[in-house]
């Protein structure tokens, strides 16, 4: 298992939408909304860094009104 976290910055207005796509997913385990820079910072628990890959790619950043994503990824030791 892999856990990353991911900085999303959305369209100023789309916040709400955003975060009611990303509470839906169900690898995203935590939401958090910020305030500056990001507008959210999520936390992923996926099987492997390809998996979390596409969770990123083809569940995240497609949501309308997500602008920039930054994942950080924990190395399995």
């Amino acid at each position: 298992m892999v856990m990353s976290f991911v900085l999303i910055k959305t369209k100023p207005g789309k916040e709400l939408h955003v975060y009611s796509r990303l509470t839906n997913e169900p690898e995203i385990k935590e939401v958090y909304p910020l305030f500056g820079e990001f507008d959210f910072l999520v936390k992923i628990i996926s099987r492997d860094l390809e998996a979390m890959g596409k969770v990123v790619i083809k569940k995240i950043r497609i949501i309308d009104g997500v602008i920039e994503t930054i994942t950080l990824n924990e190395i399995p030791m």
